[in-house]
């Protein structure tokens, strides 16, 4: 039997201050924390010229326009961007900027000349290499854990060896600023781009030159390898795409103009796909042969974009521009997207597909080639084929 007191305490009163007291204990809880589809955007105190995802965390590189470099872990978790470290090193800007195979080292080229090595777990510089270049280095290449390749504003292309610190190839062939290069799966061949129109190729092995490609109007400004090898893709500061056949590097198999100001960066996304940035500050989606803009994964309104990079899992694609921003695009369901064969009739908005939510549309008019499920597909519709014939190069492979 209840005790007065008891029976006193299970008053209706008592009772709704037991509520009251629980429901102000929830609300002193922490609120969960908000899930982004992305990282949040990281603001910089500078232009930052290039990118690099660390190959095994969450990791970002960047480096700036004063030469200071910064360590960022990212995380779709909203506010859990953090800064691991930062070093100034380099007296003039960071070029560019590339992790290891193994995420331990972290290697940077400058307009100083140098070319850097930091550890990335301490955040310390190990090794530099002053004077590197008599000019100004633009362009960096991993060729695998003892070797890289550098490129300069005037042309020269060295490939060195890092256990000595030293050049085994010092290479002249290009009238103009080397801005990018690629190195092949078995690791013989680099491909250069340059501001002379030209792509260049030396093999490593033999330690030589083989040849320079045709020029091509206006300065190319980024080089991929796609098609398992088989095609390779080059940027160009007039907005339009070389393709160029493996072992074919004389002359483009293929062009097709973008309507964008100019293809500054490339990133391949599948062995079909890519992604280009532009001065108009749009983030293209797109596919080679068939040779489709697809969409806009994003953009960065109305500022040129310096460079674009792809994480490890090809979840993100990170962007830097010059509102001084780093952003992340999802790019996962990318490589689920199947291309037509065919151009359809001009969009009469005019504005690019927007690939993901945070896309924006953007830029000029475009064929899309991208499948729509929604929309049956009218076979009666007038079709437009590319200026070149893409299935007799696709046999020509």
């Amino acid at each position: 039997m209840a005790t007065p007191e008891e029976a006193h305490d299970c008053t209706p009163e008592a009772e709704i201050m037991s509520v009251l007291d629980q429901n102000d204990e929830l609300e002193d809880e922490p609120p969960l924390p908000k899930i982004r589809e992305t990282p949040e955007d990281i603001k910089q105190e500078a232009i930052v010229n290039t990118l690099a995802f660390h190959p095994n965390e969450d990791i970002i590189a960047a480096g700036d326009i004063d030469g200071d470099i910064y360590l960022y872990s990212y995380s779709c978790t909203e506010g859990k961007n953090k800064e691991l470290w930062s070093s100034g090193h380099h007296l003039k800007s960071c070029r560019k900027v590339a992790f290891s195979s193994d995420g331990e080292k972290l290697f940077s080229v400058s307009k100083d000349k140098a070319v850097h090595i930091m550890d990335v777990e301490a955040g310390k510089l190990v090794t530099r290499i002053p004077k590197a270049h008599s000019k100004p280095i633009n362009a960096l290449r991993l060729v695998d854990e003892n070797v890289i390749a550098t490129g300069d504003d005037e042309g020269t292309l060295k490939v060195w060896d890092m256990r000595k610190g030293t050049s085994f190839m010092s290479l002249k062939h290009h009238e103009d600023y080397i801005s990018d290069i690629a190195v092949d799966q078995a690791k013989k061949t680099l491909l250069t781009s340059s501001g002379d129109g030209t792509m260049g190729v030396f093999n490593i092995k033999r330690r030589r030159f083989e040849l320079l490609s045709e020029f091509q109007n206006g300065d190319l400004t980024s080089v991929s390898i796609m098609k398992r090898g088989r095609k390779v893709v080059c940027g160009s500061g007039e907005g339009t795409i070389y393709i160029f056949n493996w072992n074919g590097f004389g002359a483009t198999s293929d062009r097709f103009a973008v309507q964008a100001e100019s293809i500054d960066s490339i990133v391949p996304i599948t062995d079909s796909l890519l992604c280009a940035a532009s001065m108009d500050g749009v983030i293209r989606a797109i596919s080679i042969l068939p040779n489709r803009v697809v969409g806009s994964i994003g953009q960065h309104a109305g500022e040129p974009i310096e460079e674009l990079a792809c994480s490890r899992d090809t979840r993100f694609v990170a962007s830097c521009a010059h509102d001084q921003l780093i952003k992340f695009w999802d790019v996962s369901s990318l490589p689920k997207t199947s291309v037509s064969d065919y151009r359809r009739r001009k969009k009469k908005d005019g504005r690019l597909k927007a690939l993901s939510s945070k896309a924006l549309g953007g830029g000029g008019d475009f064929f899309s080639g991208l499948l729509d499920t929604n929309e049956e597909t009218d076979k009666t519709e007038e079709v437009e084929h590319d200026d070149s014939d893409e299935e007799d190069d696709s046999e020509s492979d």
